[in-house]
């Protein structure tokens, strides 16, 4: 009886929490000075215009993390003229890995132009998920372009059970989220990116 309600409460949390609705949510747990009206909603993705921005872009956009009162505020390049020329994800932002791949762009590995990347391939498979498919996270698609330090041991410890990761957290900004819902993709929009390994598949566990 107590699992049926509290599976009960977590479908209704899901359904309340879905569509635009979650991503106005999630824009919540951010910090934000102020809310404001997307300037534009007609934007362009390379050559294809867009006439309605995805929920998810439209929830960043309306998170403002830049001091608009600078005078120099208006000298930053916007996301969509720095990366015109790279392909979109399903969400409309830029497929990084993707355009690693094809070549276009070009990461150092370091200041100097002998410098090699550190690649590790080694996935690491989270299965504290709930009733979710289990998170596969792929060193290397990571190290390609970002040396060990960048993320031990800040934001992650490299040792087993010592980082207690979960979606809120994530969401605040805090280890995955320090680069996903900022730099890379979309992780409210693209659960599936990460809950890829289906409960019972999964080899390593941390």
């Amino acid at each position: 009886m107590l699992r049926s309600k509290r599976i009960g409460l977590r479908l209704v949390t899901v359904l309340l929490l879905s569509g635009s609705a979650l991503g106005a949510a999630v824009a919540g747990l951010k910090a934000a000075p102020s809310v404001a009206p997307v300037e534009d909603a007609r934007t362009a993705v390379g050559e294809t215009p867009v006439a309605e921005l995805h929920p998810a872009r439209v929830a960043l956009e309306r998170n403002r993390i830049y001091d608009e009162s600078n005078p120099d505020f208006s000298r930053l390049q916007r996301i969509d003229d720095a990366t015109r020329h790279m392909k979109r994800d399903a969400v409309g932002f830029p497929d990084w890995m993707a355009a690693l791949r094809s070549g276009a762009i070009a990461p150092r590995a370091g200041h100097s132009p002998a410098a090699t990347m550190n690649v590790l391939d080694l996935d690491v498979t989270m299965k504290n998920t709930k009733e979710m498919p289990h998170v596969r996270f792929p060193h290397q698609s990571h190290t390609l372009w970002l040396d060990c330090s960048n993320c031990h041991p800040v934001p992650f410890i490299p040792k087993a059970g010592a980082n207690p990761i979960s979606m809120s957290e994530i969401f605040r900004g805090r280890y995955c989220g320090m680069c996903h819902d900022r730099v890379a993709f979309i992780t409210f929009f693209s659960c599936d990116r990460c809950h890829s390994v289906p409960q019972g598949a999964s080899l390593n566990q941390r």
